[in-house]
């Protein structure tokens, strides 16, 4: 069994006060509602969870409810931090689960030839994670204001999501943070922790995660095109 963990409770403190982003609209819909129909319509996806912040909870079903979601989907709650949230999801996959693909609500552009690259990598390998190709040259620096030194950025990828994973083994990994008391930006620093190998799926195509208002502009031509293709 393959199921989804759709992460939506973030904040989204750097939209501007009383702005969530995932309910800002792209190209005739709220931006989650993209995320979720990517899910849902996912053959090789047998349910999915939505981690949200319990006072936004009504209005997911209201969003479910309207635009008619078929899968089994279930509701658990937002943590402090993201990977918290990601905990709580975990904690409410069905019993049966093997595979979990992690993805960020506010991502909704991903081709869904990703997440399934993705989720057949992590059955392989035990964990797979979509990233690019670092292009610009990259410099390290110290105190903001001078250049250390040069990267190499043919050794560096940037990660996004979907990041997937045999159950347990993210359960574990996550688990080894908590009890550690640190504080990660991804999934797969967790898997870091307790060696778990994780592998590079190379995303070719645009993928962006809206995190400004600016960020709106390409989402929206990109479902758009995605739409006259579909």
């Amino acid at each position: 069994m393959i199921s989804a963990i759709i992460v939506a409770a973030g904040q989204g403190t750097r939209m501007g006060a009383g702005v969530d982003k995932l309910f800002l609209t792209a190209a005739g819909r709220p931006v989650v509602a993209h995320t979720w129909s990517l899910y849902d319509s996912a053959p090789f996806i047998d349910e999915v969870i939505l981690v949200v912040r319990p006072e936004r909870r009504m209005q997911f079903e209201e969003l479910a409810a309207r635009l008619g979601f078929r899968k089994t989907f279930r509701f658990a709650a937002g943590g402090k931090e993201r990977q918290d949230s990601v905990w709580n999801g975990l904690a409410a996959l069905n019993t049966k689960a093997q595979l979990v693909a992690i993805h960020d609500g506010a991502r909704p552009c991903t081709p869904l030839e990703l997440v399934e690259r993705t989720v057949k990598r992590a059955r392989a390998t035990g964990a797979a994670v979509a990233a690019r190709r670092v292009t610009d040259t990259v410099k390290e620096s110290e105190d903001g204001d001078r250049i250390l030194r040069t990267l190499d950025r043919a050794r560096l990828w940037t990660v996004q999501t979907p990041q997937a994973f045999r159950v347990e083994a993210i359960r574990r990994a996550l688990a080894k943070v908590r009890d550690a008391g640190l504080q990660i930006t991804d999934d797969t620093a967790a898997c870091e922790l307790i060696g778990q190998p994780v592998s590079l799926v190379e995303s070719t195509a645009l993928n962006p995660k809206v995190t400004v208002a600016a960020d709106l502009v390409l989402v929206e031509a990109l479902l758009a095109r995605s739409a006259s293709r579909g």
